[in-house]
């Protein structure tokens, strides 16, 4: 067999005085003609001398090939092309033939001659099932990621559904999730838009989103209406049209119960107020600084209860919120109390798209009517938030009316104090919930998301080790960007900001691309390192024996660098399993969104927070237990395993003989 290294191919080539012609021309005369099969070329062009110090260079890539076929890759053995198996088979006759001065290295020709007439067949067919596995792996996941795509449209331009985005994590009264099924959502807001359903013929039918977002996600077409406490300003009214108002209430002042020098806005200054970030409240706060000097340190919170309880805690000394929002968190707690009338007016009302002019009219036609009707005053009062303002804006005249049935419930609900047996049965209420609505979402989109991550990272890597100038440093380029900006902010550009070019994306898809490019940059590095940790031996003696150099990569450098990169891509997707929870701010309710829902509504951060840690603690084990054992079942290491007291006695694992 004659054989060399695509190196000393070029030095003896050139040697020789040949002109630089493609790499297949490279090779002497001699090479082509075994190439070609022609043993009488190959034997009559090549003395004694050359074939001898020629065949050595041979054997050695040969070894490595072997060596190569022996071992094995996800329990499948690594088998060349039809068509290379073939052209080996020809170069190995002519070496075994011509191999005279050297017969120590006819059995080794002899040796794979026979590995490749009596294996490559039998492995044809497993390669082949693991070729058809891995097609239908990939048509699985782009028929899913399909489906959602197609199911969440079909949902969309649902004509018979009024699809309408709120926040369940806002809390009482508006939307919160019922203490006595947390899998229901109720609120006044909930009996409000089935009651507008109602007088439209359609079914009300609720959408999750964050409440700072429900504008963008009105615009990018998420869902047909806006409705969570959402003030009609005119900064607001700029961007969409609002319905009539359906409710109309001021802000009110809380501080602690045994504050007595704050009695007004006036008195906030110098001191520590919270309030709800983007809320009018937060604006009178801020207007109060520019216009009289109050210098009020103004603290903004994502949803009212942690403020007040930072103000029982007294890290503040007042609290400014919309007075439902005061009613239901501020009036029932012991530690706290109102203090002066209500400041400034503001009314609720429906968020519409500007081109929906139709629907508008229809919305405020069944408001309307359930004014007229007391449907609207049924629904006020059995929340316990009638007030004299709304009463003047549908010119009713009653007295005020007492709490209803809902506000005595909630009340009791957060002030009542449990025994231990009760407190369980509540723990045990809240694993529905997150088992089956939360726990599943945040497997599937970690799971989807690593899978993108791991295709694209790959590519990434090889085209910056191997692709030309231009394209490898796209590939940096790439690597930089989405490793050096944060994860959150790509999330709203591709969920809010491609619609403005065209491009919109369901959550469950926005949320697996986000996640996806993100961690792409991560898994391109330690594919990088990986490859790079292969010696450069094995790539030229893959192309010494005629593979181009993508098979080389696919048979024979990329498998044994997936074998060592195991250990940091189960990292990353531990880390991407819980950075899974940044996606709630694009709508999707995933384990942490469902977490916060419940905690806001039962005020009890520790039970449900390490329920939720516990969940996503066993979520994540059976993943760490699988990368495990694929590192022991693809070691080539193969160690001998010590007990613990041999071990503590300083004898440590040690190479398997044989």
């Amino acid at each position: 067999m004659i054989e060399i290294s695509a190196r000393e191919c070029g030095r003896q080539h050139k040697a020789w005085g040949g002109a630089e012609r493609n790499p297949r021309e490279r090779a002497p005369k001699i090479i082509r003609a075994c190439e070609a099969g022609d043993s009488d070329v190959a034997n009559n062009n090549c003395d004694e001398r050359q074939r001898n110090r020629l065949i050595p260079k041979s054997c050695r890539s040969l070894r490595r090939l072997e060596r190569f076929y022996r071992n094995e890759f996800l329990g499948l053995r690594c088998a060349p092309p039809q068509a290379l198996c073939c052209r080996l088979l020809r170069r190995l006759k002519t070496g075994v033939n011509g191999a005279h001065g050297r017969r120590h290295h006819r059995p080794l020709c002899c040796r794979l001659l026979r590995r490749l007439k009596t294996g490559c067949v039998m492995r044809e067919n497993t390669r082949g099932r693991a070729r058809l596995t891995a097609s239908l792996l990939s048509h699985a996941l782009l028929f899913f990621i399909l489906f959602c795509s197609a199911f969440t449209a079909k949902a969309q331009s649902g004509d018979q559904q009024l699809r309408w985005g709120g926040d369940a994590e806002g809390g009482a009264p508006y939307l919160l999730p019922n203490p006595k099924n947390p899998r229901e959502i109720i609120g006044f807001e909930i009996d409000l838009m089935n009651a507008v359903g109602k007088q439209l013929n359609r079914k009300s039918v609720f959408v999750q989103n964050q409440w700072d977002g429900l504008i963008p996600g009105l615009q990018r077409g998420n869902y047909d209406l806006a409705v969570n406490g959402i003030e009609i300003t005119d900064d607001r009214k700029q961007q969409v049209n609002f319905s009539i108002p359906y409710y109309v209430c001021g802000e009110q002042l809380s501080v602690r119960a045994g504050e007595n020098s704050i009695t007004s806005l006036a008195d906030l200054k110098g001191k520590v107020v919270g309030t709800l970030k983007a809320s009018l409240a937060q604006r009178i706060l801020e207007r109060a600084n520019l216009e009289q000097g109050a210098r009020m340190d103004i603290r903004s919170y994502e949803n009212q209860n942690n403020a007040y309880d930072d103000l029982a805690l007294g890290r503040l000394q007042a609290v400014l919120m919309d007075w439902p929002i005061a009613v239901y968190y501020s009036k029932p707690n012991p530690k706290l109390k109102f203090v002066g009338p209500s400041i400034d007016r503001m009314e609720y009302g429906i968020a519409v798209r500007k081109e929906d002019t139709e629907l508008l009219k229809q919305v405020n036609d069944s408001l309307l009517a359930s004014i007229k009707s007391g449907e609207m005053r049924r629904i006020y009062e059995k929340w316990g938030i009638w007030n004299g303002e709304t009463e003047q804006l549908f010119a009713k005249m009653s007295s005020a009316s007492q709490a209803g049935q809902v506000f005595e419930e909630f009340t009791q609900n957060i002030t009542k104090q449990l025994t231990w047996r009760e407190r369980l049965e509540r723990y045990k209420s809240y694993l529905p919930p997150l088992l089956l609505i939360g726990a599943p979402m945040t497997l599937l989109i970690s799971v989807l998301g690593m899978a993108v991550a791991i295709v694209i990272g790959l590519a990434v890597a090889l085209i910056y080790l191997y692709a030309p100038q231009p394209m490898s440093w796209l590939a940096r380029g790439y690597v930089e960007l989405f490793r050096g900006t944060p994860l959150l902010i790509q999330l709203y550009l591709i969920f809010y900001g491609l619609p403005n070019i065209g491009i919109k994306l369901s959550p469950l898809l926005a949320a697996v691309i986000g996640l996806g490019l993100n961690y792409a940059a991560y898994e391109a590095e330690n594919y990088r390192a990986g490859i790079e940790a292969i010696p450069r031996g094995q790539m030229e003696a893959a192309l010494s024996l005629g593979m181009t150099r993508a098979q080389s990569l696919r048979h024979v450098i990329v498998p044994q660098a997936m074998r060592l990169v195991i250990p940091p891509v189960t990292n990353d997707f531990i880390a991407l399993f819980k950075d899974s929870s940044i996606v709630s701010v694009i709508t999707m309710v995933e384990l942490t969104k469902v977490y916060g829902q419940l905690a806001s509504t039962y005020y009890d951060y520790i039970g449900v927070g390490l329920l939720t840690a516990a969940i996503y603690f066993l979520m994540g084990l059976p993943f760490v237990r699988l990368a495990r054992w694929a590192e022991r079942r693809l070691a080539t290491d193969k160690r001998v395993v010590v007990t613990a007291k041999r071990r503590w006695f300083g004898v440590g694992a040690k190479p398997a003989e044989g």
